[in-house]
């Protein structure tokens, strides 16, 4: 029988790999609550029409990518493939409305059905934020700013570009899709099938075309801050003269689009040349109608999402380390006892104890060895009729006779 694999587009967390998600998801959560963000957990699976209704129907998300399932009961349940529409529901849900405005962060799995690649996987990780309840471009430059602080303090200031746009309110979209779809209409018969069918969906959607061809249509495609009216281009102008102020430096991309329905006015991406194809590394932006689509009064909102797996790709391996223990090891099977009861109590003093199980010394020494411990703590027959124990340091090699008594205050300086 063949041994058993994980899911395809899955993989496991181990040790490093883990301290390294903590790494990303720990300096997430501390630059939020220093900007007045509380952590917020949501279900990982919600009903379909969650994301169906808020995503579109026509978006890549929905039609090909979320992992749907009927319950026994045949309820429609969808993995979440992003957590915006389910902060939303749940801000619906608790009845948030009367206690905006709302400033969430979470970090948590996400699901997509796509092609498996290096930093996107079938389960993957986010970490991100939304403010809901503020309709002033302060909100869009706080998250912003919020972003552009846990990307710097994670070490990344010189390897990521903020771009930014804006896809006005829904007066300038809808002038700039008559727009749009004139110029695209000119060049129909040599879109791909995937911008054909969007084309007479949802036009804007040709301009995140991955398609070689579509991406050289785009290239002439007119802009859309052209058709911004004075409402929303006064907005993109208060979100950009706070950024300055702040001193947070922006590229602005005019063909800069969100992949889904509910965004608008401000657009947002830091994208990086360290990962190849794969450059955007956290990206969001307004969604003033998400609320409202759902079923809620209107309230609008701004955010963003950041994949943990890409940062940790930039992080790499030697930027995170295991926490090095103290190992217990008892010459022989007779001071076992002894050993299990010195270790009890120096954890519940707050040592990080880790005791060897079976072995001689000299192998016990070698695993203390590989798990990078940070001393030994040697417990022989001799030693423990003296009321001593001898204790290593395995960086120097010194080793010493300490009192039973007095080994936390000895072991404090490795703790």
């Amino acid at each position: 029988m063949a041994a058993l694999q994980p899911v395809k587009g899955t993989y496991d967390l181990l040790p490093k790999d883990k301290a390294l998600h903590r790494k990303v998801s720990e300096t997430a959560r501390l630059i939020c609550e220093r900007f007045g963000f509380h952590e917020i957990s949501t279900p990982i699976f919600e009903f379909s029409e969650v994301f169906s209704r808020t995503l579109g129907e026509t978006s890549d998300v929905v039609t090909k990518e979320m992992f749907s399932f009927e319950t026994k009961g045949n309820d429609k349940i969808t993995l979440r493939p992003e957590n915006t529409a389910g902060v939303a529901r749940a801000f619906i849900s608790n009845k948030l409305q009367h206690e905006t405005p709302v400033k969430h962060f979470y970090y948590g799995p996400m699901f997509r059905y796509e092609r498996p690649q290096k930093g996107r996987q079938r389960q993957f990780h986010q970490v991100g934020v939304e403010l809901i309840g503020v309709e002033t471009p302060q909100a869009d430059v706080e998250v912003i700013a919020a972003a552009s602080q846990f990307l710097n303090d994670l070490g990344f200031a010189d390897e990521v570009t903020l771009e930014l746009n804006s896809l006005g309110d829904s007066e300038s979209r809808a002038a700039y899709r008559e727009t749009l779809v004139a110029y695209l209409k000119q060049h129909e018969d040599k879109l791909s099938d995937d911008s054909k069918t969007r084309l007479e969906t949802n036009p804007l959607r040709v301009l995140d075309s991955k398609n070689a061809g579509d991406k050289e249509i785009v290239k002439g495609a007119p802009i859309l801050t052209d058709s911004l009216n004075e409402t929303s281009r006064s907005f993109y102008e208060g979100v950009k003269r706070g950024l300055d102020l702040l001193g947070i430096s922006y590229v602005e991309n005019p063909r800069l689009v969100r992949g889904l329905d509910y965004y608008c006015h401000t657009a947002f991406e830091f994208t990086t040349e360290s990962l190849g194809a794969q450059g955007t590394v956290l990206a969001g932006g307004r969604y003033d109608n998400l609320i409202k689509m759902m079923g809620g009064t209107q309230t609008p909102g701004v955010g963003w999402a950041s994949g943990v797996e890409r940062l940790a790709l930039m992080l790499g391996d030697d930027c995170v380390e295991l926490p090095r223990p103290i190992v217990m090891i008892p010459v022989s099977d007779d001071q076992q006892e002894k050993a299990m009861e010195i270790s009890h109590e120096l954890r519940q003093a707050g040592f990080m104890i880790d005791q060897g199980y079976s072995g001689n010394m000299k192998k016990r020494l070698n695993r203390a060895n590989k798990m990078n411990a940070r001393a030994a703590i040697l417990l022989g027959e001799d030693e423990l009729a003296k009321g001593i124990a001898l204790v290593r340091d395995l960086e120097s090699g010194e080793q010493s006779e300490i009192l039973l008594d007095a080994l936390k205050d000895h072991l404090a300086k490795f703790k």
